[in-house]
């Protein structure tokens, strides 16, 4: 269990910072990018989770522009209401028709990205030493949210079938005490790749009901599942059940610049987001709103869809592919059938850490495991991005990271090449 980041930023101590600003761990992810754009040599990007450009329908959205954005929509530019341009909510609710995340528009908050549905939702429920179960490995960004709220982290094993819904019982038993709050990302795990099973989902929902916690149910890749078929949401299970609250963002299936996302929970919470919002930003982006709404209106989302699950399918053999020749018996990793991400975990000890920056000299970025664990526990593992990456560069990039393993080795990389 951890109560506080085990490792802390530095802050100047002759100013009258609030206690919280000890938990601000910030991100290793979105650090990441800037770390990226200094460097001035060619560099495999596997680090950010991001579509790539080829992957960003950026034609289709310039040309809807100024139909969402130009002279016949002057008020493009104006304030939105708080909970959501009702066309944006209107084209999301019959989006959503049909799907395991079908919903209703009272239920609809309108969020700027699925980060700040993390934050919102911790800021609503979390009180400082809450204790709050989170999967290990877990999103770095939703780890972080609730530290900021100053919760007490639980951090909750995740094997092939999702998080482990018996070891939360267990280590919830060992705290003497039930979460306030259970953070998952069920489908498609980020970093894992992994599906939390359906039984456990159930299990899941059945816990929180007996423990009155609230399930925060991040779940922004269930759409891009390769076969096309999505398991059955945390939402759908949850049959609008207020302790469930969910939360989804377009930046994974359209673009993530357009930083739009959205809440789904009991009706009668939406008062208190309205408030809470209002005091962070007083509404999403309204341009970009009718942006994405227009996007759903023509009918374009969906075959969008199809083209990148093909394409994330493909470049996800790649990937596997390029492990099996060069990591073999140094390594295993998982495979996943849909998002944007495996993780690999050394069968030998090797300092992922250490790796990244040998591995950025040779010319591949990847996250350390330990960016995924606010106690560190992944020092031998590293999470993978396939989906920004062509197959051609992702084998490149695996031939790359074989020979910064081996540089760190001491081993000869002389038959390695790029």
């Amino acid at each position: 269990m951890s109560t506080r980041p085990s490792t802390l930023p530095s802050t100047p101590t002759s100013l009258p910072l609030a206690t919280r600003a000890d938990y601000l761990v910030g991100s290793v992810i979105d650090s990441s990018t800037s770390l990226l754009a200094a460097q001035t040599h060619d560099i495999v990007r596997f680090a950010m989770g991001s579509p790539a450009p080829d992957s960003i329908p950026a034609q289709a959205l310039s040309q809807l522009a100024p139909e969402a954005m130009g002279a016949a929509a002057p008020d493009a530019f104006d304030y939105a209401a708080t909970q959501g341009d009702p066309a944006l909510v209107d084209a999301l609710v019959s989006q959503l028709d049909g799907t395991s995340d079908a919903t209703t528009a009272d239920r609809v908050t309108i969020t700027s990205g699925g980060m700040q549905g993390l934050d919102l939702t911790c800021k609503l429920f979390v009180d400082p030493g809450d204790l709050v179960a989170v999967e290990s490995p877990t999103y770095t960004n939703g780890s972080a949210t609730a530290l900021s709220y100053q919760a007490e982290l639980l951090e909750v094993p995740v094997d092939a079938d999702g998080m482990d819904v018996d070891a939360l019982v267990a280590l919830s038993d060992h705290a003497g005490r039930r979460p306030k709050l259970i953070y998952t990302v069920p489908t498609f795990q980020n970093p894992s790749g992994v599906t939390m099973s359906t039984p456990r989902r159930r299990r899941l929902l059945e816990l929180a009901r007996e423990w009155g916690s609230v399930v925060l149910d991040d779940d922004p890749y269930g759409a891009l599942a390769f076969d096309g078929e999505r398991p059955t949401t945390l939402h759908e299970l949850a049959d609008g059940d207020p302790l469930v609250v969910s939360v989804r963002t377009f930046s994974k299936t359209i673009a993530p610049g357009l930083r739009v996302g959205w809440m789904d929970t009991d009706p009668a919470l939406q008062p208190l987001l309205i408030h809470a919002k209002q005091a962070m930003d007083t509404c999403t982006n309204l341009p970009l709103q009718r942006l994405v709404a227009a996007f759903l209106r023509h009918g374009l989302l969906d075959e969008h869809l199809a083209t990148q699950r093909a394409r994330y399918a493909q470049r996800k053999a790649a990937m596997q592919g390029a492990l099996a020749e060069h990591f073999t018996g140094l390594a295993h990793w998982t495979d996943p059938a849909g998002g944007f991400f495996l993780w690999l975990t050394f069968e030998e000890s090797v300092d992922t850490q250490r790796l990244f920056e040998v591995a950025l000299a040779e010319g591949v970025a990847f996250i350390p495991g330990n960016a995924f664990s606010p106690a560190g526990a992944f020092p031998h593992a590293l999470r993978l991005c396939f989906a920004s990456s062509s197959p051609e560069r992702i084998a490149q990039g695996v031939t790359r990271l074989r020979r910064a393993v081996d540089v760190m080795a001491g081993r000869s990389a002389a038959t390695v090449r790029s």
